[in-house]
């Protein structure tokens, strides 16, 4: 898709708004689709947003001329939420770095032509995270990369999620995003522009959800009527009916800020932790509505279920939203 992707290296240029359209149409089809092929905007924007010509040429030009994936690899198995505690760490050899160390749970993991990495280059435990972190773009084909088995998920299972272990990887000075140091920045600044997409993504689901429930409820009788038209159904769908509308709403706010060139941060949060929210919350109810079948594999809804309670975790767990917007909020009153 690369809808991120400027001109200028080969790609539709599109902005936020529209990518985030095409996310939520894509996720009403297949979240897994779906969340393989955002996983791609994710890997790429920290290269969008601080990567200098010559770097976005060579690795945002290559994604356009075939089809191809990178992946966005900071998450570790300790350290998932709390970036600040990642352990894998760069050291600096001539015009060179050797990289060493483990990442898990990383989309696009064994697919992936190159991954941008977060890593350690200031041995201080006590420097701070804005100054402790370098981003990396480093080529899958780096040698010391060994690429983890694809892991069996609750759900999302045609997304290719695996853990990357980097023994020694060598990449040179010129694979480093702006300089040393700024590499904590940059990840978290990728996320502001991705997270509206999440949010989409959610919403996507949560419609499908509600599409599905809304034609069984039509179908379905008992005691002699259509399901819909008991009220306590009618009432359960028109709930699920304003989640959805709402949790739109929010994500076209978040991606419109980003679009009109203003920080979203609270706007991406608050789209991101309702709508994953919500698609839990439609996803469930759907399969309430569908009854005994609704927990069957014959039926669409179970599969809704558990693809949607990612959406709560990654890019950011909803607790970490809530976080973000409580001081994001707060931060306004004492400006």
């Amino acid at each position: 898709m690369n809808s991120h992707i400027p001109e200028s290296c080969g790609g539709l240029g599109l902005g936020s708004f529209e990518a985030c359209l095409i996310t939520e149409e894509l996720a009403y089809g297949c979240t897994g689709v779906q969340t393989a092929i955002e996983a791609n905007s994710l890997g790429q924007m920290p290269v969008i947003i601080a990567g200098n010509e010559h770097q976005q040429k060579k690795y945002l030009g290559r994604m356009t001329e075939e089809p191809m994936m990178c992946a966005y690899c900071v998450t570790e198995p300790g350290a998932g939420s709390d970036v600040a505690g990642i352990k894998t760490k760069a050291e600096k050899k001539g015009d060179e770095y050797v990289i060493n160390g483990q990442k898990m749970w990383i989309t696009n993991g064994g697919k992936a032509n190159w991954y941008f990495l977060l890593a350690r280059t200031n041995p201080d435990p006590n420097a701070p995270a804005s100054k402790a972190f370098t981003g990396f773009i480093v080529e899958a084909d780096s040698p010391g990369i060994q690429i983890g088995r694809k892991e069996m998920n609750m759900g999302q299972r045609c997304s290719d999620t695996r853990g990357i272990v980097f023994e020694d990887v060598r990449v040179p000075e010129e694979n480093v995003l702006i300089a040393e140091g700024a590499g904590f920045k940059i990840a978290m600044g990728a996320f502001d522009k991705t997270r509206p997409p999440v949010a989409a993504g959610a919403v996507g689901l949560a419609k499908r959800a509600l599409d599905e429930a809304t034609r069984y409820a039509l179908e379905r009788k008992t005691f002699g009527k259509p399901i819909v038209e008991h009220q306590a159904v009618s009432f359960l769908l028109a709930e699920m009916a304003m989640k959805v509308e709402l949790a739109r709403m929010a994500y076209q706010r978040a991606a419109w800020e980003v679009d009109a060139g203003r920080r979203n941060t609270y706007y991406a949060s608050i789209a991101k932790a309702f709508a994953g929210d919500i698609a839990n919350q439609v996803a469930t109810d759907a399969v309430q509505i569908f009854g005994g079948n609704g927990f069957n594999t014959e039926y669409p809804v179970e599969k809704l279920m558990r693809d949607a309670k990612i959406f709560q975790i990654y890019e950011g767990t909803a607790q970490i939203q809530r976080m973000i917007i409580a001081r994001e909020h707060v931060g306004k009153f004492k400006a």
